[in-house]
């Protein structure tokens, strides 16, 4: 019999995804939740990891071809044991948790844990979910994780449940840290689909033109933020407004409150004052918020405001949601856990759908001021400019003093179409507004 490898949904609003490498042939043969394929979407690779074990028997959908979630790439051959029916590629938007906490991408297909000689019995009454350090240790001992007892969130196996059913075995403890932790750094089997690495280089040698030259393949990441950048040029009419703002208030409060966070395990960035100050200022001046339709005006409800991260091989946007419900505390927060997601590969693919505005930092390489391009379908993208100190004119008890104060350029580029000058100019001095009075 044979399974279809179909295009996972990865994603509540992810429709399609691009094929980038087959890591099996036609022919070879591959052990159940072994990674087949690694798939991309919006910049975020995604391995695919086999519902069976068997053999590749056809690739259909070839490396670079992009389609639709539910259109089937490839099938693999598998063996009938025992009457039992093949499992099955439903798509489920489950979401695990590996062993340190940190968050991992939605759950592909829909099957139960490994078991080499049973159906794995059900806890609670449901089907066993595994983390991928739980499924890569279970692998690799070739366990039965229906037989261990499992002491995690509602029943489930966790890491030290299979170390202590082990060691009950009978089995070497510096045996199973040791193999296992092999297991986890190599492609072995996972239940999964895990973040695949950004490729750090071409997937292709460059191609040597000549004695001075060479040409050097785009990556898919690249190509992505190529064509959304010309996308985006395309689509608008776009126009940047420049402000200046005194963040002396902020350089405070960040002073006095950042062993605080510290304490409750959040770093406080500066960043986050400006994700708090756009937040407020979205809330005055909603029209910033929304995005042109030749319809009309699409003003959201809610506040979803995308952060740009620089990495190596280019850059992405997670996207806090509903960033105006938050205080500085949450913010804070939700800065530092999808910066070190993204970083780390360790983003869900949802985590970059669903923007209603940006934020990019392009002050921290030295920046002053620039002219960032809408990360469309928005309306607004807001730049931040490097904090340097500078004299400035100040007045206080009526007289004009000069004083050294940290300052920054924040640039509003925007759609010309549904905002004019006088609206960004009211955003601007709200965000303005926000940072130097605060308290």
């Amino acid at each position: 019999m044979s399974v279809n490898i179909t295009m996972p949904q990865l994603g509540e609003s992810v429709t399609e995804g691009t094929v980038i490498r087959w890591l099996k042939r036609p022919g070879d043969e591959v052990a159940r939740y072994e990674a087949l394929l690694e798939v991309v979407t919006d910049k975020v690779d995604t391995a695919v990891p086999s519902p069976a074990t068997g053999v590749l028997l056809e690739i259909i959908v070839p490396e670079g071809d992009t389609v639709r979630v539910g259109t089937v790439l490839a099938r693999v051959g598998v063996p009938v044991s025992n009457g039992a029916p093949p499992p099955t590629l439903a798509a489920e938007a489950d979401q695990y948790a590996g062993e340190s906490g940190a968050q991992l991408p939605n759950a592909i297909p829909g099957f139960s844990a490994p078991a080499p000689n049973r159906a794995p019995t059900p806890i609670n009454g449901q089907r066993i979910r595994l983390t991928p350090v739980v499924a890569r240790m279970v692998a690799a001992h070739r366990l039965d994780v229906g037989q261990i007892p499992g002491s995690g969130a509602s029943g489930r196996v966790i890491k030290r449940d299979v170390l202590r059913y082990m060691e009950q075995r009978g089995g070497d403890k510096a045996q199973m840290l040791t193999v296992p932790a092999a297991a986890m750094q190599s492609p072995s089997p996972t239940p999964i689909a895990t973040p695949a690495p950004v490729h750090t280089a071409p997937p292709t040698a460059p191609l040597v033109l000549n004695n001075n030259a060479k040409l050097v393949p785009l990556t898919p990441m690249r190509r992505s933020i190529a064509e959304h950048m010309v996308n985006s040029m395309q689509a608008a009419p776009q126009v940047t407004n420049v402000f200046e703002v005194d963040l002396n208030r902020i350089v405070a409060h960040r002073a006095a409150n950042k062993g605080a966070f510290e304490r409750q395990g959040v770093r406080l960035t500066f960043t986050a004052y400006f994700f708090h100050a756009a937040a407020i200022a979205l809330r005055a001046v909603p029209t910033l918020n929304g995005r042109y339709t030749d319809a009309g005006i699409v003003l959201n409800r809610r506040c979803h405001i995308g952060m740009a991260v620089a990495l190596d091989q280019g850059l992405i946007v997670p996207v806090i949601k509903d960033a105006d419900e938050k205080n500085l505390l949450g913010l804070a927060r939700a800065v530092n856990d999808l910066a070190e997601r993204a970083r780390t590969r360790k983003l869900r693919p949802d985590d970059t759908q669903g923007g209603t505005f940006t934020i990019t930092n392009h002050g921290t390489g030295g920046s002053l001021f620039g002219t960032p391009v809408i990360n469309q379908p928005q309306s607004a993208i807001l730049g931040i400019g490097a904090m340097v100190k500078r004299p400035m004119v100040v007045t206080q008890d009526g007289q004009d003093l000069i004083a050294i104060r940290p300052m920054s350029y924040l640039s509003l580029t925007f759609d010309h179409r549904l905002i004019d000058g006088s609206a960004a100019d009211a955003f601007l001095t709200a965000v303005k507004d926000a940072l130097e009075r605060y308290v």
